[in-house]
Parts: structure tokens; C-alpha cells; sequence
């Protein structure tokens, strides 16, 4: 196939501008995966409980595959800022204060040198058999791995409670329970308490709100996919992690940050 002189720049004018256009596709914007845990055990007793075996090779998993762990406080920083989410990104945290977190999760996770942020519901602390201390959580937070924020009061279902109260009592109860969760924990760690998980993940519009007149300034589902730069601060998703994601399937959860 021959071309003139004219047809010749109009091919090459043609050829630039696929380039351009090809150049010009803005790059996917990064995802990072929450993850969730709640407790361990050398043996798996309930749907909440992930095996000790499992979470190392977990670890192991995150490490070989050139992931890198961030902390959660750096992740909101730049959904708020709306900057830039760090591919190849993982963020930890783990629910309620069981002691297994400390027994278990926290030795392990010191190995790598991995941040992890707790969320702590503080009316079971020192109190509940199965909970952490507050000696432990001073502790924890004193490391600089470690950042302990609030899971409200007692992990009450906001769901349950607004059927069973009346709107003002029901006011009452979600500011006495944000607020008074916030306080316990920010006198008994010196620590400044603005971030929030949703006891079984429930929210909505009014609650995000409340949220937000307590001083939180972002707070955390259990919506499973990653968090993504446009999400709301207030819902910010997370995988709840359990027994089952090991092996490929857990591969797989993590490739969503590439």
C-alpha cells in the first residue's frame, strides 16, 4: 500500500494521537484492603476465631509478597486530604480487645514490625475473662506499633436499640456511647480518640453524624472490599478475616492493592 506526501503526515498525525490518547488514560487509583481480625486459638471454636497457623502464614504471605503495612492513621490522613493511596498497601486492625490479640497477634506482628490499630470497647477491659487489661493496652500503645481507638462503650446494635427506645432516649444512648468510650480511653492512654468501629459494622446517615459531633473523624464497617480514595470517612470498609482465607483465597483478598 503506497501513500502520497499528504496521506503520509495525516498516518503519522493519526499515529501521535492514539498515543496521546493512550498516555492520557489516568492510572487506576490504588486500593487498600482492610483487614479485621477479632481473636486466635491453636484450634478454631467459633466463626470469629482465626487459627494461630493460619494467621502466621498470613504474615508470611503479606511479607513475601512485597506488601507493605501501613497504619491506619496515615490511610485516613490521605482519604481526607484526598492525596495519593500507597499501592501495594495492607492495613491490620483487630476488634474488641480479646487477649488473644495480645497473646497471640501482637508477638507476631512485632516479628515483621507491622502497625496494627485495636479497636477497644472499653467497659470490657479489666472486667470481661476474656478481654485485654489496661495495663496491656498502655503497653501496646506505648510501642508505636500499636494505636488503640474506640469501638464505642459496650459494642451495643445500634439496629436493636433504635426499635427498642424512643428517639430521645435513643439520641441519649448513641452520644453516651460514643462520647463515653472516647473519654475512658483517651484518660486512661493520654491519647487523642478519632477513630471509630462500627459494633457488627451498622451504620447510617444519622450515625455518621454523631460520629462526627463526638470528634471522630473517620470510622470503619465491615463492608468487604478495599477502601478507595473517594469512599466516606465515616464508613471506610474492611475485610472481616476469618479461618477460611488462607492459601490462594487469601493471595487473591491481597492483589486487590496492586
Amino acid at each position: 500500500m503506497r501513500f502520497g506526501s499528504v496521506g503520509i503526515a495525516h498516518f503519522a498525525a493519526f499515529v501521535c494521537l492514539l498515543r496521546f490518547a493512550s498516555a492520557a488514560q489516568p492510572e487506576p487509583a490504588a486500593q487498600v484492603p482492610i483487614l479485621v481480625y477479632h481473636r486466635f486459638g491453636q484450634t478454631v471454636t467459633d466463626s470469629m476465631t482465626v487459627s494461630v497457623r493460619v494467621f502466621e502464614s498470613q504474615l508470611a504471605l503479606i511479607h513475601q509478597g512485597g506488601y507493605h503495612v501501613i497504619a491506619l492513621q496515615d490511610l485516613v490522613d490521605a482519604i481526607l486530604n484526598k492525596g495519593e493511596l500507597p499501592s501495594h498497601s495492607i492495613v491490620i486492625t483487630a476488634d474488641d480487645g480479646h487477649e488473644s490479640i495480645y497473646s497471640e497477634m501482637v508477638p507476631r506482628l512485632k516479628r515483621y514490625g507491622f502497625p496494627a490499630t485495636l479497636f477497644i470497647y472499653p467497659s470490657a477491659i479489666s472486667n470481661a475473662k476474656w478481654a485485654m487489661t489496661w495495663p496491656q493496652l498502655v503497653e501496646l500503645q506505648a510501642s508505636g506499633l500499636f494505636d488503640v481507638q474506640s469501638h464505642t462503650y459496650w459494642h451495643p446494635n445500634f439496629r436493636i436499640e433504635k426499635q427498642r427506645l424512643t428517639a430521645t432516649a435513643y439520641q441519649e444512648f448513641v452520644d453516651w456511647q460514643l462520647e463515653r468510650s472516647k473519654k475512658t480511653l483517651e484518660q486512661t492512654l493520654k491519647k487523642r480518640i478519632d477513630l471509630l468501629a462500627w459494633p457488627f459494622g451498622i451504620y447510617d446517615d444519622w450515625l455518621m453524624e454523631e460520629a462526627r459531633q463526638a470528634g471522630y473523624r473517620a470510622a470503619f464497617s465491615i463492608e468487604r472490599r478495599p477502601a478507595r480514595i473517594a469512599d466516606l470517612p465515616m464508613a471506610l470498609p474492611r475485610y472481616l478475616m476469618t479461618d477460611s482465607l488462607r492459601g490462594s483465597s487469601f493471595e487473591k483478598l491481597l492483589e486487590v492493592s496492586r
